[in-house]
């Protein structure tokens, strides 16, 4: 287990907008950072991140909390993985006390996947440098592609001997489990329990996801054997998803970032020569088609891509189909293809840094351009040929969520097919009048998982007004609970002449003192049961001896409330979004009169609560013609009293909420 001053130690080291910076393109905005959502489709920012308050909001998706909780949310990591990746980032050295038997059979199976995949990892590479069989076979291959020992080891690369069962002993031998070897699919094993190497023969290709974690492996095989795959992948399981992951992407996401350019290529070996030539912002979809996951993964990087393709003709035609995928995430997508005989890897392998750079600058062609010049080029003199070849160009135009571009590539479609911009737009509108009814029925069903419940008979919005109010409490309580502020109370006292007479008070308290007091007098504990456990545990920290901060209580914050409280936190920053103060409009501050707030609130939710009890009391009396309702009229009207002093006192009538 981890030790808490480690933990403790990671917390205060670790900021969330570096973190998130890691895997979501982040721009200032105000005080705070926004960026495209990593867990939805969206193509209008509304992910937000305080680096004061160290929380970060997803408004369109409702996850929000600190580092710790991005990274199990996004990288779908355990509390201690977390933990360990956040050390690995700062150089933290972790203190672990060691683990009993049962803590270690305790330890879930998606980690034990993560480090037997790194267990491998590290394996293959030691053989591959150290080993006779390795450095003959593995490392003689990888050094003729022309990959330096830097870069070998900077990818991970490794071998895999020959022996049918080589790694899977040695992973025995060190402890870990058959069950989690065969789950990551590197050890296969067959009806008669024999086990078997899945990559026995062949060189090794890591495969990391954003977080550098070992997902899976690519190995290549080295011999001329027909009969079997020239590269083999690991099989889908738990952590290792192929459309959902690019080789590279760890190594590259920093520079794509930064350039706000990616390369994508199609092989491991592509990949790696682009890196060593200098070319960093580059990734590989691993010889799949590409698909929307892949995409979206770039997306949160950057809004640009340049697909590299080979110079082979024949299979350009297929791969284009598939950039409209890039498309339709608004992406402006460029293509650069190589001379006749050439790959990237080939291309880079023998090109200097300088040439190669001036070249994929000069060469990058704006993709619609690209494909209209390549269709023409294929439909040639035949008029049923041309006809079908626009209308899969206008198809691609169509993807194109913005208006302005959609009309700048009619036009240029229309000089290159020689045909009139009048027939393309004509098109258009119908594949797009097509589209926007599907996407309109789309968006109506997604719109019933949003929509406020409506009476039915009425029509009216039926608001849970109440946890609003409590919601209100805990944002007060965060934001301002040991702020002092002046309140006044008013209560009847008797005079000089003994009459009572309404006398008003004014002390100067800690905000969350005075919501302690007004629950208390009331009698009243929060309704909804998460309100009410965070409550509690921020009473607890305000009334402790070390007082209440923040920043710190952030630190600690127990995992269940992350994204209650981040919610919270993060409502007023979503205010930034709309950037209301370019447009003149001012955004008055709570924080400008937090005694009144705080008042307010508090009245409030008196009168709610006073407000229920006397509909309930209407509900008990009798319609029976003999029937005695004075004791419940009675109450009613006592507690209809007490509805006009907090009326009052909120200076103005309050309308029913029943």
């Amino acid at each position: 287990m981890i030790s808490k001053a480690s933990i403790d130690t990671v917390f205060e080291t670790a900021r969330v907008e570096e973190v998130i910076g890691d895997f979501v393109q982040l721009k200032r905005s105000g005080s705070n950072l926004k960026g495209l959502s990593p867990f939805t489709d969206e193509r209008s920012p509304s992910f937000m991140v305080s680096p004061v308050k160290q929380i970060w909001k997803d408004f369109s998706s409702g996850k929000g909390g600190n580092a710790v909780a991005f990274l199990m949310e996004h990288e779908k990591l355990s509390y201690p993985e977390a933990i360990r990746y956040l050390a690995k980032k700062y150089n933290i050295e972790l203190e672990e006390t060691e683990k009993t038997d049962e803590e270690k059979a305790a330890i879930d199976a998606r980690e034990s996947l993560f480090l037997v995949s790194e267990f491998a990892q590290k394996w293959f590479h030691d053989t591959l440098l150290r080993t006779d069989e390795g450095q003959a076979i593995g490392l003689s291959y990888f050094k003729e592609r022309g990959f330096t020992m830097e870069t070998i080891k900077k990818f991970g690369l490794g071998y895999s001997p020959e022996g049918w069962e080589a790694f899977s002993k040695e992973a025995l031998g060190k402890g870990y489990q058959l069950e989690f070897l065969e789950g990551t699919g590197l050890t296969i094993v067959r009806e008669d329990g024999r086990m078997a190497d899945r990559f026995r023969g062949r060189v090794m290709f890591p495969i990391h996801g954003l977080s550098g974690r070992v997902l899976g492996f690519g190995g290549r095989i080295l011999t001329n054997e027909k009969k079997v795959a020239k590269y083999l992948n690991s099989p889908e399981s738990e952590i290792y998803h192929k459309s959902k992951v690019l080789y590279g992407i760890f190594q590259a996401k920093q520079a794509i970032a930064k350039l706000d350019n990616c390369y994508l290529v199609e092989g491991y070996t592509d990949v790696i020569q682009f890196q060593q030539a200098g070319i960093e912002n580059v990734v590989a979809s691993s010889g799949t088609a590409l698909t929307p996951d892949q995409i979206r993964l770039i997306n949160r990087l950057t809004k640009n891509i340049t697909v590299l393709f080979d110079g082979d003709a024949a299979g350009l035609r297929a791969s284009v189909r598939g950039i409209d995928l890039i498309l339709e995430q608004g992406m402006n997508v460029k293509v650069c293809t190589f001379p006749d005989g050439e790959d990237p890897d080939s291309f880079a392998k023998k090109t200097p840094h300088e040439e190669l750079v001036a070249f994929l600058e000069k060469n990058a062609v704006d993709f619609i351009r690209f494909k209209a010049s390549l269709l023409m080029d294929e439909a040639a003199n035949d008029p049923v040929k041309k006809a079908g070849l626009i209308r899969d160009m206008v198809v691609s135009i169509s993807k194109i969520p913005d208006r302005i571009q959609r009309e700048i590539y009619i036009q240029e479609c229309s000089r290159i097919m020689d045909i009139s911009e009048q027939v393309l737009v004509s098109s258009l509108a119908q594949i797009m009048q097509k589209e926007v009814k599907d996407a309109d029925a789309k968006l109506r069903e997604e719109k019933k998982a949003f929509e406020v419940v409506r009476n039915e008979e009425s029509g009216q919005v039926s608001i849970n007004v109440l946890d609003e109010l409590e919601r209100r409490l805990i944002s007060i309580l965060l934001l301002y609970g040991t702020r002092v502020e002046e309140f006044e109370d008013s209560f009847y006292k008797a005079n000089a002449e003994g009459e009572l007479e309404l006398v008003s008070e004014k002390k100067e308290v800690p905000v969350y003192n005075r919501i302690f007091l007004s629950l208390q007098e009331d009698e009243t504990e929060l309704a909804n049961p998460v309100f009410r456990d965070i409550y509690s545990n921020l009473m607890e920290n305000f009334q402790s001896e070390e007082g209440f901060e923040l920043d710190k209580y952030m630190i600690q914050l127990p995992q269940e409330f992350q994204p209650v409280i981040s919610d919270i936190l993060m409502n007023e920053e979503r205010e930034a979004l709309h950037n209301w103060e370019s447009q003149q409009i001012i955004v008055k501050l709570k924080d400008q009169s937090v005694g009144q707030y705080v008042t307010e609130t508090i009245l409030t939710m008196r009168w709610y609560l006073v407000d229920a009890i006397i509909q309930s009391l209407k509900g008990e009396l009798s319609s029976e013609p003999d029937a005695d309702n004075s004791e419940t009229l009675s109450a009613a009207m006592d507690y209809g009293q007490l509805i006009n002093s907090f009326s009052n006192k909120l200076g103005r009538v309050m309308s029913r909420y029943h």
